[in-house]
């Protein structure tokens, strides 16, 4: 049993849009927290406020400054209640007339008064002659705020009002906290609650009401007060100090339930790392649910993260998703400007639930809290959160890559977007010429984030344990075999890499009927269409280069659309002779990581035996960081495609074994969870004044692709 009692004006409608919200979400958590507002409103008044959807729902309402008990549910008087708290009352005519010799008292006539009469007064004019003449009328008086006389029956008052709901309703006062600003809340912190008088109050209810005991004093106004006060309590969990923003759970829900991701590696299996220990932190993330799906699934997850779910339904994000995301912003991203599809309906959607998203975290962040954003699909999330909550450090990582100013400007939103990503701390990028295409595309805002470079790694520990032990279950196969994982996407350039087998095979006779080439290629999830031309593109291709070149039982492509589970990917890691990245673009590519890790492992174990080579796009970020270990290829360039492949498949064996042993040097021990507190930290780092950095330096933007700040 919880009961909040909250005044209204100075209290509970206080504050900030910002704080409001959060106190609505978090009662709105916690149904069993009971709301009973207790204000010198009368009901008309308190109707009007309930329009406002920031107020929370009330069970009970003590109006009138305790003349009145209405059921929150109709907005009936509770009767029984109400006519023994106006018992001696003479009405408000006699009450009137009574006092209409004193000219200094003026009545509120603006305000809907019931068993009660309220005046102005200012403070010097409050005489023993205007009480005297109110006690004679067998009534009882207030004062508060150097302006309000409030003239009420005897027994009447909020403190009178609620002691008699409680008994009535059967709570112990160590269920109540009440909330209030002004002297005439004083009556509800007598009466042995818990209480909280919220910031910006009323002096002499502060003289009033002696420090100590089970009254807090808060700093803060009005609603950001009450609800301290509740966490200070234990009636609502307390907000994070630390809220991650991706648009993606680590699970995913099924008719047949949760599901978790099965890959260690990856920006949700990183961040799943990151909540370990004592970290005071949440997860805020989309839902996607059907009408059909009960809320309280979404408690069901079993993961033993503190997630927090923004429920969506399927409409609303395949509008942001589907769309937006991937015809609009992906595109560009991926520096292909030429397959942009605008569509207003669709940036409504995105703008629409980057909105939730702002409010939703606003909600759950505390204080001063550090807000870990990420990627493309939050970037009106920054610009929406500043002018609400200043005080919170904002970042943003990019694990895309970022396109030069003159591809981004080819977005009809860019404006929109460059004003929010202006208003983050941090923003931090896998290269450093992804750095630079950001720095220059906000070149000219007012206070840019600072920059950070830093490359993403794998839990490789992780990955050799799985290859040392999927090692006895390699099965050799005869002839070559290139090896691509990636899922379907243009900018994978797949059906180039098609292209680029037939052709090899065209040149050298000797690898037909021996080479394979084996693409994992799993689907998008069901709803995109921006890769359906791509996908027909490239199945027509897989069985037209099939069908020129296959004799016997062997064929040259062999194409997997569909996701594999880790144990196996590390099978055909460890059976590859070449590892094949054509990215046009990309932001890191972890699967070729993995593959080196798992290379490593089976060469630590069988020094004679043979290695695999990777052959990875200039483009991709991985690039910068694993340098000349790898054998560079320009999949803009068929023509680099076939010869690149070719070398990679003739390399002598002691050329690979140097370079595998390189790439495995590069790739480091970089745990994913280390790279996640650094990030972290570098969001937090003040500037010398104490507030969040915010002036970024273009010196250092290089090629170096070194874990480092720049600024």
């Amino acid at each position: 049993m919880k009961i909040l009692v909250a005044d209204l004006d100075g209290t509970l409608l206080e504050g900030g849009e910002a704080d409001r919200r959060s106190l609505r979400a978090a009662l709105d958590r916690h149904p069993e927290v009971t709301v009973v507002f207790a204000t010198g409103r009368g009901l008309p008044s308190v109707r009007a406020a309930l329009r406002d959807p920031l107020v929370p729902r009330p069970r009970w309402i003590i109006a009138d400054v305790g003349a009145s008990v209405i059921d929150g549910t109709d907005l009936a008087p509770v009767e029984p209640l109400q006519r023994g708290l106006r018992a001696g009352w003479p009405g408000a005519d006699r009450i009137r007339a009574a006092l209409r010799r004193f000219p200094e008292l003026t009545y509120q006539d603006g305000a809907a008064q019931d068993g009660r009469c309220s005046f102005y007064l200012r403070p010097e004019r409050l005489t023993r002659e205007i009480t005297d003449a109110v006690v004679e009328l067998g009534c009882g008086w207030l004062y508060s705020a150097d302006r309000y006389f409030d003239v009420l029956p005897p027994g009447a008052g909020k403190g009178s009002a609620l002691a008699a709901l409680a008994r009535e309703r059967h709570w112990p006062m160590t269920s109540i906290l009440v909330a209030g600003d002004s002297l005439n809340d004083l009556s509800l912190f007598r009466l042995g609650a818990h209480g909280v008088i919220v910031g910006n109050a009323e002096p002499a209810l502060l003289a009033a009401v002696p420090p100590g005991g089970s009254t807090s004093r808060s700093d803060r106004p009005g609603a950001a007060g009450i609800l301290a006060a509740l966490e200070e309590l234990g009636w609502v969990e307390r907000r994070y100090p630390l809220v991650v923003g991706y648009h993606r759970p680590p699970v995913r829900w099924t008719p047949g339930g949760w599901q978790e991701p099965s890959s260690p590696n990856g920006i949700l299996p990183t961040l799943r790392g990151m909540f370990t220990g004592d970290l005071r932190a949440v997860w805020a993330a989309a839902a996607v649910l059907g009408q059909d799906v009960p809320a309280a699934r979404l408690d069901g997850h079993n993961t033993g993260l503190p997630l927090s779910f923004l429920r969506l339904s399927p409409a609303e994000w395949a509008g942001y998703f589907h769309r937006a995301c991937k015809e609009t912003l992906w595109p560009v991203l991926m520096s292909q400007p030429e397959r942009l599809r605008p569509d207003p309906a669709a940036w409504a959607a995105y703008r629409a639930v980057n909105a939730r998203f702002a409010d939703h975290i606003s909600d759950i962040a505390a204080p001063g809290a550090t807000v870990w954003l990420h990627d493309y699909n939050l970037w009106l999330v920054p610009g929406m959160l500043r002018p609400t909550r200043p005080d919170l450090r904002l970042g943003l990582f990019h694990h895309t890559p970022f396109p030069p100013p003159e591809i981004f400007a080819a977005l009809p939103t860019a404006p929109e977007i460059r004003a929010s990503l202006g208003c983050l701390d941090w923003a931090g990028f896998h290269t450093t010429d992804f750095a630079e295409h950001f720095r220059q595309t906000l070149a000219g805002t007012p206070r840019p984030p600072r920059l950070g470079v830093h490359p993403l790694g794998i839990d490789r520990d992780a990955v050799e344990a799985l290859a040392r032990a999927r090692m006895p279950h390699h099965q050799p196969i005869d002839g070559p075999l290139v090896l691509s994982v990636e899922r379907l996407d243009y900018a994978k350039a797949p059906v180039q890499k098609v292209e680029a087998v037939a052709a090899l095979l065209g040149r050298c006779p000797e690898l037909r009927g021996r080479l394979r080439f084996r693409l994992v290629c799993p689907p998008p999830e069901p709803g995109i269409t921006a890769y359906d031309a791509t996908r027909r593109a490239l199945e027509q291709r897989v069985a037209e280069v099939n069908d020129a070149w296959r004799t016997g039982d062997w064929r040259p492509v062999e194409y997997l659309p569909r996701s594999l589970p880790i144990a196996e990917l590390v099978d055909h890691y460890l059976a590859a002779d070449v590892f094949w990245v054509t990215s046009l673009q990309d932001g890191m590519n972890l699967t070729a990581k993995e593959f080196i890790a798992a290379q490593a492992a089976q060469a630590a174990q069988a020094a004679a035996g043979r290695c695999g080579v990777l052959v990875l796009s200039r483009y991709a970020g991985a690039a910068a960081q694993l340098g000349s270990a790898a054998l560079f290829t320009d999949p803009r360039s068929p023509e680099d495609l076939v010869e690149v492949l070719r070398r990679a498949l003739a390399l002598a064996p002691a050329e690979r074994r140097t370079r595998l042993a390189h790439l495995a040097r590069l790739l480091g021990h970089d745990h994913p969870a280390d790279w996640a507190a650094r990030i972290v930290s570098a969001i937090q780092r003040p500037d010398q004044d104490g507030r969040a950095a915010r002036h970024p330096s273009a010196v250092g933007l290089g090629a170096a692709a070194a874990d480092c700040e720049v600024s």
